[in-house]
Formats: structure tokens, C-alpha cells, sequence
């Protein structure tokens, strides 16, 4: 441990790598080196691109990371895919799409499988970007899955929040509803080649003049396949830190904090419940569910009273 927390702090790709496949693992060893790991983070700026599937991310992502570099040095990205339904491991599909910045030097690009989990990330993003800030890396990139309604974790992991919409399938009205507005400071129409982009963005500056929020976020037009777009979006990026470094950012990154702490300890809390006498509690109260001698919320809480005792 000792030598893995000396490398990752040296910055060594492959004691990197090693550190991150721990935490996916849920390996025991990796609580001591989150631990280890923690005093060193803090430094780094966070950067989500989220939307829904199909709509461009990795390819935006593959645009943008050469112009980032220039004024943020060392750069990560975090590509959460959807987990193989025999290995668990990640499809590779970002990797795959992002081949320009692939092997560029200062980048750094780890594919992360969700395993199941729900809101576009996966579960062990969070202690991996804080390996990669221990690491030295001065911007984290997180490219959520894409999918779609549950997409509002990026919001506990990133500063900086990019939502890429496409004209032609009605995201922007699904954004809407699926309360990406809300999250979004920066939004963008990309494809917007292929037509049907100016009522796209017409309904978005409709939505967004109903705010009351004291960033407005900037609609930017784009297609990332011709690098059209991107250049405004590297400068609406770089507006939006300043704007967060003049006070919002600390709060916001209390907050990160504060949701990172519930959920470990919501894990924590779940993986004691459910040991052998939870489960055994479990079990025994279940035939009276099935043969509705109680009602649900009583079964639970005489559970919850066996545990307690």
C-alpha cells in the first residue's frame, strides 16, 4: 500500500490505474487508500458532460480536451459505459470514439463500467477522482452514460456542468422534464447541421428566460464532428469558472462533500443492516407478508426493532 500510494502521488499512470481498478473492485484495501489518498485532493477542477444517448458527448469531449489543456495542464476523463452483461467491465465505447485525444500526452482516459448503477455514473467515479487529484491532475472530465431522466448525479461530482442536446429527437423539450435545465450551466445543441436546430434552441432560451437563477446558462450551437461550436464552448467554459470562482464554488463543493459523506455512510448503514441477523429478521416476516397476517410497514418496523434489539 505504501508503495501504490507513493506511486499515485508521483503521478505514475500505472499506479494509477492499479488504484482505480481497487476502488471499482471494492477491493477492502481501498478504504486505507482513499484515506492515504485524501489530504492530497482538493486541487483539481471538475467538468461533467452529460445528455442523453447518442447525442455527441464523446465526441464533443475528443474536440474540446486539446483546447482545455492550454490553460489547464493535465487532463483526466472519466467515460462511464454501460457495464458487459458477463464480465461487468465497461464496453469501451467512449475510448473507442475518443482515438484523438487517446494516446495525446497529459491524458489521461479510464473507462469506468456503471455495474448497475443508476444516475449516469458509476458508483466508484467519485473516490477515483479524488485518486486522480492525488495524482496531480489539474482537470476531471466525467462523460456520463446517457441516461436520460436520471441523469442528475453529475451535479454531486462536477463544478461545472455541460448538457448536449440533439435538435432532431425533441431533447430539448425530454430536457425539460427531465429536470437537465435545472443542472445544466452550460447547454449544448449539437448536430445542429442536420437540421431543425433553430426552433431547438428557440425553445431553450424560452425555458431559460423563465429562470430565476443568477448564472444564465449560455446556449451554444455546435457540430462536434466539424469542430463547429467548440471554440465558444472552451469560452463559455472559462466564463463560467470565473463566475464560480468569484464565491459559488466553495459552496458547491461543500455540498460535493456532504453528498459523498451521506452516501458512504448510507453504504455503510446498508451493509450492516443486512447481515446474518438482518436477513434472518428478513425471512422470518416474510410469511406473514404472503399470507397478509400484517401489512408491510408493520413487517418493517418490528424488523427494525428485532435489529435494534
Amino acid at each position: 500500500m505504501k508503495e501504490l500510494v507513493q506511486g499515485l502521488l508521483r503521478g505514475e499512470e500505472r499506479a494509477l490505474a492499479r488504484a482505480i481498478s481497487l476502488v471499482e473492485d471494492r477491493d477492502p484495501r481501498a478504504k486505507e487508500l482513499i484515506e492515504r489518498a485524501f489530504p492530497h485532493t482538493g486541487g483539481a477542477y471538475r467538468l461533467g458532460i452529460t445528455g442523453p444517448p447518442g447525442v455527441g458527448k464523446s465526441t464533443i469531449v475528443d474536440r474540446l480536451v486539446p483546447l482545455l489543456q492550454e490553460s489547464h495542464g493535465r487532463t483526466a476523463i472519466l467515460a462511464c459505459d454501460p457495464s458487459s452483461p458477463f464480465s461487468e467491465g465497461a464496453l469501451l465505447g467512449d475510448r473507442i470514439r475518443m482515438r484523438g485525444i487517446d494516446q495525446r500526452e497529459g491524458v489521461f482516459i479510464r473507462s469506468m463500467a456503471t455495474r448497475g448503477a443508476l444516475g449516469g455514473l458509476a458508483r466508484a467515479t467519485h473516490e477515483a477522482a479524488f485518486l486522480l487529484e492525488a495524482a496531480g491532475f489539474e482537470l476531471i472530465i466525467f462523460e456520463t452514460i446517457g441516461v436520460g431522466q436520471a441523469e442528475v448525479e453529475i451535479v454531486e461530482a462536477a463544478d461545472t456542468v455541460v448538457v448536449v442536446l440533439t435538435p432532431q429527437s425533441g431533447d430539448a423539450i425530454q430536457a425539460m422534464k427531465a429536470g437537465l435545465m435545472e443542472i445544466a450551466d452550460i447547454l449544448v445543441v449539437n448536430k445542429s447541421d442536420q437540421g431543425g436546430a433553430d426552433a431547438a434552441l428557440q425553445n431553450l432560451e424560452s425555458a431559460l428566460s423563465l429562470s430565476s437563477r443568477d448564472w444564465r446558462p449560455p446556449v451554444i450551437r455546435a457540430a462536434a464532428e466539424d469542430g463547429e461550436g467548440i471554440p465558444e464552448l472552451a469560452k463559455a467554459l472559462a466564463r463560467h469558472r470565473q463566475y464560480l470562482e468569484g464565491g459559488p464554488l466553495l459552496e458547491r463543493r461543500r455540498g460535493r462533500l456532504r453528498a459523498f459523506l451521506k452516501r458512504i455512510i448510507a453504504e455503510e448503514l446498508e451493509r450492516q443492516l443486512w447481515d446474518e441477523r438482518g436477513l434472518e429478521a428478513l425471512n422470518g416476516k416474510v410469511e406473514a407478508l404472503l399470507e397478509r397476517r400484517a401489512g408491510p410497514h408493520q413487517v418493517a418496523e418490528e424488523i427494525l426493532r428485532e435489529i435494534g434489539r
